[in-house]
């Protein structure tokens, strides 16, 4: 969620944890969350559990039921995709396998498409966007799309064009900030570095390839207490362009002078970057440094997504905004989409995953980009089957819904204050419904009710989140979608404590009522839908 803002291509180079219904074992041997409405009797949920916290990398990750269905768990899964999905680029990229992997086609925008009703497909845009519909078989031309979307960057670290930088005899990473990020909780965590890069093929061609450095590579360090008396009574007030700059190694260390008597041939010399730093990339990739044409990389902190609190009942990550949106709507769509699913559907179901949201969106790969509506007219053109129509696309919006699903403002303990007296979201209590009459969420009280129903019906939780008069609300998609060609909206998302943190915190519970919503909404809108006649 942009609170500031707006007041690979090749599968083979992933290592993908294997999606996974890893998850604890409850006392009952029955699924712990076989009914819709398990929140209003769980009391077996505050049991006190002596298991380590949960992560999806460890060996002793307990296995459960299947997550395949409304009555698993998809908790372990997200945990999988969290890990994986270090950069925007990772998470898109981890998003394909498993669209493959569920035998949804795959698209390219420069080519012409051969669609047809009952047919899942998707295609990606600058391998951070990503766009996945399905087919209803009793689809007719001008019938709506019912559409969740969401964005897969998040506030972070980025390496600028010229990173080396050297000072007191360190190595350091010449850095910016991207977003709205709490960069004081960036300082004294174990940091790496993950993106894309374009290498020189053997044949002259440029591959386009994605890294991943795991082990911990940079650090910003705090300064201590000793030299700076009056941080706890001033607070830490860090610069960003001095003080964010990570280390990366001593200066004169025996190794980095290998590396430099190495990589001090052709282009190596004149390397906007460390040898050091361009050495490690190029043993990430299994290529040569002078090979390497391009980089784009993230600063990324090494620790894992886990399930922690006394419970289990929470869970510990950076990207849970908004990659938890993000994987709940993929699977939502991936779950609702088999063939039987789509016999009786007279819509197209579908996922955007946008990147840029917390920058603004205004960008080829952003929602502020026409390529939502543009696939969307591409897919009416093409079950028109060349028959002309007048407003067919108008129409089909006309008759459309987007669930702009973006993480939402839990109340702080702490700081209750913040929150408006009787609009405090608390975790573990469903999906939050963001109202704001100024339109900084395109809610309306029509959306609300829908969308609302829709819960109601599989006995699902809602909650209600209204900003202060006396403080400024952030934004989301929503708005810039819904303004885009009039469809309507509604604005939701994960009740979180921490957001934009490099660690941030959300309930386990959430997750799987925000899963089971959305894969309700697919289900059920249509015949919702046609009860409600406004216009």
């Amino acid at each position: 969620m942009a609170a500031i803002v707006r007041l690979q291509q090749s599968s083979s180079l992933l290592k993908p944890s294997a999606i996974s219904s890893k998850f604890l074992h409850q006392s009952s041997s029955r699924p712990f969350f076989s009914k819709p409405n398990f929140l209003r009797n769980n009391t077996r949920l505050r049991k006190i559990h002596l298991a380590p916290p949960l992560c999806s990398d460890s060996n002793s990750i307990p296995e459960s039921s299947s997550a395949s269905g409304s009555s698993g768990s998809i908790v372990g899964d997200l945990l999988d995709y969290l890990n994986e999905s270090w950069t925007q680029f990772h998470a898109t990229a981890e998003a394909k396998r498993q669209l493959v992997d569920a035998g949804f086609h795959l698209l390219s925008e420069n080519d012409e498409w051969d669609l047809k009703p009952g047919g899942r497909y998707f295609f990606t845009r600058n391998m951070s966007c990503l766009v996945a519909f399905a087919i209803g078989e009793k689809y007719s031309v001008g019938n709506g799309f019912h559409v969740i979307a969401a964005h897969t960057d998040s506030p972070c670290l980025k390496l600028k064009p010229k990173s080396a930088l050297s000072k007191s005899n360190y190595l350091m990473v010449n850095v910016q900030t991207y977003g709205g990020g709490l960069w004081h909780t960036w300082f004294d965590r174990d940091l790496s570095v993950a993106g894309r890069v374009i290498v020189r093929g053997g044949d002259g061609s440029f591959l386009h390839k994605l890294v991943k450095v795991k082990r911990p590579l940079l650090r910003v360090p705090t300064l201590a207490i000793h030299l700076d008396r009056t941080v706890n009574k001033d607070g830490f007030k860090p610069n960003l362009e001095t003080h964010l700059n990570p280390l990366l190694a001593t200066k004169h260390d025996d190794a980095s002078a290998d590396v430099i008597d190495k990589s001090n041939s052709s282009s190596s010399k004149d390397s906007h970057h460390h040898p050091l730093l361009m050495q490690i990339l190029s043993d990430e990739l299994a290529c040569e440094i002078d090979d390497i044409a391009s980089i784009e990389l993230n600063i990324c902190d090494t620790q894992p997504s886990c399930l922690g609190g006394a419970n289990n009942e929470f869970i510990f990550s950076g990207r849970l905004d908004n990659l938890a949106s993000s994987f709940c709507a993929l699977r939502a769509l991936v779950d609702s989409s088999g063939p039987k699913d789509l016999s009786d559907e007279h819509a197209i179901r579908m996922v955007a995953l946008f990147d840029n949201e917390e920058v603004g969106s205004d960008s080829m790969q952003g929602a502020g980009a026409p390529t939502m509506f543009q696939a969307m007219r591409r897919i009416v053109d093409c079950l028109a089957n060349q028959l002309v129509r007048e407003g067919i696309l108008e129409r089909a919006i006309r008759q459309s819904f987007l669930v702009s699903a973006d993480m939402a403002h839990g109340v702080h303990p702490n700081f209750m204050d913040k929150h408006e007296e009787h609009h405090r979201p608390e975790l573990h209590k469903g999906l939050v419904i963001k109202h704001n009459a100024n339109q900084r969420y395109a809610t309306s009280g029509i959306t609300a009710f829908l969308f609302k129903e829709v819960a109601k019906i599989h006995g699902l939780p809602t909650q209600d989140f209204v900003v202060r008069n006396d403080m400024g609300c952030g934004s989301t998609i929503g708005p810039i979608l819904a303004s885009g060609v009039g469809i309507r909206t509604v604005d939701c998302g994960i009740p979180q404590l921490s957001m934009h943190s490099v660690r941030e915190v959300c309930g386990k519970e959430d997750v799987d009522i925000a899963y089971n919503h959305f894969k309700a909404f697919y289900e059920t809108f249509s015949s919702i839908d046609r009860k409600l006649n406004v216009d």
